[in-house]
């Protein structure tokens, strides 16, 4: 995720009540009291160094009800180290990897390899809100609510796959072991694919999972990086995966500048209305995804071809698409025509219910923010973002060293600086199809919220469309849709929802026994 904040950790009473805190209270005492340090002295976290350790481990053992039955699994927080090419530890990665316990054979056992975005984001959000054993003390909105905490996860995927979390180089407690190294070495799309191939090589490695059929999830910016790596690891590493999950997908270095750009924001403008009832009554009364058809289709059919005319547009055709705009935007006819049918999406954040002295969040939508003056061509703030810090920051500091026991002074970084970040060269996109072709094992979830601005869901159909425009892997790919913004997991009817369609992603792309890989 994009994010330009500077961040204060908030720091949260260790005599907050249990009960509030998490699911150490459905653990038996035995599982509370067998947390185990398994790392030399002079790297053990509970030194409460500032400094990072690149090589440290706290195991320890819990277990998470998931659909009506109880999942025992291991849980281990640590770094392992980011080597160069002459085998030198360059930095630290901070990961939690989650182990199901009770698991005889581990061989058939699926790994998912997580991963946020940002660029500079930790892996924090689908760690403790999406697909792991705990999620966050909130409304079943998404909303913050005090006292901060976390709970168990009766949706995650524990039951069906192990999974690690992983932070990348200034994210989370992942730094550099020195101001020396040079940030190239991690700071851009293709230095960033490089170095997360071979630190996963060493961990799939150090814990025996060659033969485990293999996932990659990543979020926003992390989709971004997963499909690069997913081609990388194949053609690096020789590591082959089974599946991809983007949730909240980049443009994955798919070109739509100019006219497609402009157009393929109506759709996500048109869920956004509907949500704040700002739409004629008509396509008010219908069903979110019951109205969206129609605007997808005017998208396509209309908006591209008449934005690609420019000034060759007729007064009157132009004023026609005008008034389709309107209707399908929530916006009036007079600002789209002053725009020349291009509205900015932060001009939409801002213009939508400035009448009523709201604006709109730029992740998801349904938040409402409130600005200085009600003028203006885009919000003060991400309102959105803003109240999901709430709740993310004091959960996430309080759940690693009080549950998962790993102690450090060192600042757990939500967004860390990774500036300045080299954009060039990226064709992830096309590097996960390549990765696609050449494997016949691996399969594609695409998962969106309907009100995210930042990553909308119509430019993530989009992506698929051109990411498979010979129409060859369409067995093969999949997407979804949810009534949430970027993180849409944080409501709860789609964490739920969300969760089952991974899971059943998982159990869909896992080969039956002797299916070989071939077409």
């Amino acid at each position: 995720m994009k994010f330009r904040f500077v961040l204060t950790i908030l720091l949260i009473s260790g005599l907050m009540a249990q009960a509030q805190q998490g699911p150490k209270k459905n653990q038996s005492k035995e599982t509370v009291t067998t947390t185990q340090v398994t790392v030399k002295e002079e790297a053990k976290p509970g030194n409460n160094e500032r400094s990072i350790k690149v090589e440290s481990t706290v195991v320890s053992n819990h277990s998470v009800t998931i659909d009506g039955k109880a999942v025992p699994y291991k849980a281990t927080a640590g770094t392992l180290p980011v080597w160069d090419e002459d085998g030198k530890p360059i930095a630290g990665l901070f990961y939690t990897y989650y182990e199901r316990s009770d698991v005889q054979n581990r061989d058939k056992r699926p790994l998912v390899i997580s991963f946020n975005g940002g660029p500079g984001s930790a892996s924090v959000w689908m760690h403790i809100a999406y697909t792991g054993p705990v999620v966050l003390n909130i409304d079943d909105e998404g909303y913050p609510v005090q006292p901060y905490g976390y709970k168990e996860n009766p949706y995650s995927i524990l039951d069906v796959a192990d999974v690690v979390y992983i932070d990348p180089v200034n994210t989370g407690y992942s730094r550099a072991v020195s101001k020396d190294i040079p940030t190239n070495k991690f700071f851009g799309v293709r230095a960033d694919i490089k170095y997360l191939a071979e630190w996963i090589n060493t961990f799939v490695t150090r814990n025996n999972r060659w033969a485990s059929p293999k996932f990659l999830i990543g979020e926003s910016y992390g989709t971004t990086r997963v499909s690069g790596l997913a081609l990388e690891l194949q053609n690096s590493q020789w590591m082959y995966l089974n599946g991809v999950v983007l949730v909240s997908p980049t443009e994955l270095g798919i070109d739509r500048s100019g006219p497609v750009d402009a157009a393929l924001r109506l759709p996500y403008f048109a869920a956004t209305a509907w949500y704040h009832k700002a739409l004629a009554a008509d396509l008010q009364g219908k069903d979110l995804t019951a109205m969206l058809p129609e605007v997808e289709t005017f998208t396509i059919n209309e908006l591209i071809p008449a934005i690609s005319q420019g000034g060759m547009l007729s007064t009157d055709k132009k004023k026609a698409i005008a008034v389709k705009m309107a209707r399908y935007s929530g916006l009036s006819e007079k600002v789209i025509l002053d725009y020349n049918l291009n509205v900015p999406t932060d001009f939409f954040w801002k213009e939508l219910l400035r009448d009523k002295g709201f604006t709109v969040g730029r992740l998801d939508s349904r938040y409402r923010g409130i600005d200085k003056m009600t003028a203006g061509e885009g919000p003060d703030y991400n309102a959105e973002l803003t109240s999901w810090l709430h709740s993310f920051t004091p959960a996430i500091n309080m759940y690693l060293r009080n549950e998962l026991n790993y102690k450090t002074d060192l600042k757990y970084n939500m967004f860390g600086s990774v500036y300045p970040w080299d954009k060039s060269g990226d064709q992830t996109g096309d590097n996960l199809r390549q990765a696609m072709a050449q494997n016949p094992y691996l399969h594609l979830l695409v998962q969106s919220g309907y009100y995210d601005g930042a990553c909308d869901y119509f430019n993530a159909k989009y992506s698929m469309w051109q990411l498979d425009a010979a129409g060859k892997l369409q067995d093969r790919m999949s997407w979804e849709g949810y009534r949430s913004g970027h993180m849409m997991y944080l409501r709860k009817d789609d964490l739920k929802t969300a969760n089952n369609h991974i899971r059943e992603f998982i159990k869909k792309a896992l080969p039956k026994a002797g299916e070989a890989a071939k077409f």
